[in-house]
């Protein structure tokens, strides 16, 4: 022992004895004090003795004698000096000596033994504190051989060892708060005694405030602390060191059963500094959290991170919802590995539960306080079935509030060291502030991918004669949002417009653009534009906003009947061809400016045929360039992906295309169509309506002569209905050109007439039957399939279409 703790107790001489290697014998490692005593005390004890030190080594229980009871057990001493062999083997009538196993049941260290020359110095009071005592040194002498043990003897290891357990040991009256405490508890606080007025008060102000309730805790109700188990906290000294000190106490209660007075030992914890496996471990966990960008990323990051060095059998990982403990993580992650109560409420892919229902967790995370219990602890099975050798709870803390917490549990007995305790808080911390980072990073990919989602198509329509497929993927790096762009529209007379763009940059702004460059090119289209027009109108609408950006673009108008393309381009990529055959072409495209550059920017049309099995391949230059992959070269690997891939299937084609890169400085879109071409072509009929008294009965005339030779017999007296009603509703409420169109195809039968109004056919909500007028549309609805009105270059189409039955007649699918 040292002489700090053999002054703190008053005694006049300690000793520790330790197991001796191999002999079976309890061997003096050290002994301190002595001084003016006339005898020594002997350097061995056997462990199969009657020794007051191998009992209560082999009992584990504090054995207390007198001098005639330490006699009754054959225990002399050997006098020093000239008097030894004079027959003074005994120690004088005047002595008290306690002797206290170091150690618990599963691995005892030794004795310590404390020499009093004073009968019955041992009261209740200094039992206590000696047995205090002792587990302080049993602890600091197993924490400093777990470090130094593999490269050092213990016999070494003993002396300069308990050196450093120096400490000392006070008395508190709870319900006034008055302290005594001996020098060397002030001496750790840095008060000189002089200065002390006896106030806890008085050390709690140099407490770190966050260990404050960890110690104000122990007195609370139902706090009162486990035998042998040791409190770590922290101090500042003036002159501004930061301490760690333990603490080892009992509360005593009165005949009320309220504590009344604390006995407790104050002792230098210096060697809880961490070690460096124990900043190493932190350190690779603070740079595994910095790449998390999800709270389940985070979650998996603890538990690969810790289970293993901390032995540990189990790890949850958890946030707090409100009132809810919403699980995010458990290794191991099956349901039986944990206790019945987590098996209850798992619902989903994890456990979710009120707070409430684990009292215990509850109260430690309202306090927001490391909590470790020893095996068998008294826990509801909730908690109990996690460590039942050992349970630690970490509440997660960010931002002034406790948003998660970690459990972890062990199946084995477990003792907590008190450097594994500031392990574990310096884990939380860290893991707080990751969930918190990892919540707002969710936040935002959640909102970037709800706003792409939302300006991009949702689905492709189906075409007759032609399969599409596309893919998107944002940026890897910053805000998974960007401004490519693609788009399928179907258009009148078999056509469909295919598109693909880039807006410059990829952030909210550059999105932002982009929807509404989709939109007006959509809109353009449907009305029935050129495609040169289409991208001259979009340039002009580019430069009209108010942004600095400006976006490439390539259009497609394909006529489906024909396999006929137009092509314009827009500072864009070109386009890639697979034919038939297997080989590729990367399509020569006359080309314009960027949208949004120049404002007289001209956009020639390129015209192709493609023939049926050819695909398209329309593609940002995010899947063909990078920092470190240059565009030519980028091309060229994309064609030769697009011959090996299996155009029979454009959907894996187009994943084919995207590869399997994870990291991505660019968005990448892709859009592949194959060209099959129409089975069936449709048969179309056009008439031009002059504005004459008689020009809806020479339109039905033109269309009784059509469908009559189209074999359409059943449905004509329908199909004549519709044509007068939406010919007399041209002809009446508009000005110039009206157009008849009969398109037959298969099943259907459409009608449509254009005229130059861009006012859109509003249905009447209800019709007074005593009315001439206002029917005309019910009647169009009544008789169609379906109807509608799109917008065209300088006015509108109204359309009808009527189901056909199944028979022989021109257009009609063969067989």
């Amino acid at each position: 022992m040292t002489a700090r703790v053999l002054g703190s107790s008053g005694a006049e001489l300690t000793a520790v004895y330790v197991p001796a290697e191999g002999d079976g014998d309890l061997q003096l490692a050290e002994m301190v004090g002595g001084s003016g005593v006339p005898y020594q005390l002997p350097t061995r004890f056997p462990l199969s003795g009657n020794s007051p030190v191998a009992t209560a080594y082999r009992t584990g229980r504090p054995q207390w004698l007198s001098a005639a009871e330490l006699a009754e057990h054959g225990v002399t001493t050997t006098p020093p000096g000239p008097d030894r062999g004079n027959g003074a083997g005994r120690p004088p009538a005047e002595v008290s000596v306690g002797v206290l196993p170091l150690g618990g049941e599963a691995k005892r260290l030794g004795c310590l033994v404390v020499v009093d020359q004073a009968p019955d110095a041992f009261d209740a009071d200094h039992r206590h504190l000696l047995e205090l005592h002792a587990d302080q040194v049993a602890a600091g002498l197993e924490a400093i051989a777990a470090r130094v043990m593999a490269r050092t003897e213990r016999r070494s290891l003993l002396g300069p060892g308990l050196d450093t357990l120096r400490g000392g040991a006070f008395t508190l009256v709870l319900h006034t708060g008055q302290m005594r405490a001996d020098d060397q508890v002030l001496e750790l606080f840095g008060i000189a005694p002089r200065d002390f007025d006896q106030r806890v008060e008085t050390l709690l102000e140099r407490t770190a405030p966050d260990d404050i309730p960890a110690l104000m805790s122990i007195v609370e109700p139902g706090g009162v602390p486990v035998t042998g188990q040791q409190l770590s906290f922290r101090i500042r000294r003036p002159n501004g060191e930061l301490r760690w000190l333990s603490l080892r106490c009992r509360v005593l209660v009165g005949a009320d059963g309220m504590p009344e007075r604390m006995l407790g030992v104050v002792a230098d914890a210096s060697y809880l500094r961490p070690t460096a496996d124990e900043v190493s471990i932190v350190q690779r966990l603070s740079t595994a959290l910095a790449g998390a960008t999800t709270v389940r990323d985070v979650s998996r990051t603890v538990t690969a991170t810790l289970r293993a060095p901390l032995a540990a059998a189990r790890i949850a990982v958890a946030e707090l919802e409100a009132d809810r403990i919403v699980v995010k993580l458990l290794d191991p992650p099956e349901p039986k590995s944990w206790p019945a109560w987590w098996q209850a409420e798992w619902r989903s892919e994890w456990p979710d539960a009120s707070c409430h229902a684990l009292p215990t967790l509850e109260h430690v995370l309202r306090a927001g306080h490391v909590a470790l219990w020893p095996p068998a602890a008294e826990l509801e099975p909730g908690l109990a079935g996690i460590g039942p050798g050992g349970l630690a709870v970490l509440p997660l803390p960010a931002d002034g509030r406790v948003v998660g917490v970690c459990l972890v549990g062990w199946d084995e007995e477990h003792g907590f060291g008190p450097e594994e305790r500031s392990l574990l808080t310096a884990t939380a911390g860290l893991v707080g502030q990751a969930l918190v980072r990892a919540h707002a990073l969710d936040a935002g990919h959640e909102l970037a991918t709800m706003l792409q989602r939302s300006l991009l198509p949702r689905k492709l329509p189906e075409l007759g004669g032609a399969v599409t497929a596309v893919r998107y993927l944002p940026a890897t790096m910053g805000l998974e949002v960007g401004g490519d762009w693609y788009d399928v529209i179907p258009l009148s007379d078999g056509h469909v417009a295919l598109v693909i763009g880039d807006v410059e940059g990829h952030s909210a702004g550059a999105a932002t653009i982009m929807g509404q460059m989709r939109t007006a090119i959509r809109a353009y289209a449907v009305e029935g534009h050129p495609p040169d027009v289409v991208v001259a109108h979009a340039n002009r609408l580019l430069l009209g906003m108010e942004t600095d950006l400006f976006a490439t673009c390539c259009y497609v108008d394909l006529d489906m009947e024909e396999g006929i393309a137009w092509f314009v381009r827009a500072g864009h990529l070109p386009p890639l061809l697979r034919y038939p055959d297997g080989s590729t072409e990367e399509l020569t495209v006359e080309g314009g400016p960027p949208l949004g550059v120049a404002g007289d920017g001209e956009f020639p049309l390129t015209e192709i045929g493609l023939s049926p099995g050819t695909v398209l391949v329309l593609l940002t230059d995010g899947l063909a360039e990078s920092a470190s992959l240059p565009l030519e070269d980028g091309i060229r690997r994309v064609r030769e992906v697009l011959a090996a891939a299996d155009p029979a299937d454009a959907g894996r084609l187009a994943d084919d295309l995207l590869g399997s890169a994870k990291r991505r400085d660019d968005d990448v879109a892709v859009l592949v169509l194959r060209y099959d071409g129409m089975r069936v072509r449709p048969t179309r009929a056009r008439w031009a309506v002059w504005r004459l008294p008689d020009a809806v009965m020479h339109a039905r005339r033109f269309t009784a002569r059509t469908l009559r030779t189209w074999g359409v017999t059943e449905e004509l007296d329908v199909a004549l209905l519709v044509v007068s009603e939406l010919v007399t509703n041209a002809i009446a409420h508009t000005q110039g050109e009206v157009q008849l169109d009969l398109t037959l195809a298969a099943d259907r039968l459409r009608i449509a007439v254009n005229d130059a109004s861009p006012r859109t056919p509003v249905k009447p909500a209800s019709v007074d039957w005593e009315a001439t007028g206002g029917r005309g549309l019910l009647l169009v609805e009544a008789m169609s399939s379906s109807w509608g009105s799109v917008p065209l270059s300088g006015g509108k189409q109204v359309w009808s279409e009527i189901g056909l039955q199944p028979g022989e007649r021109i257009g009609a699918a063969d067989g």
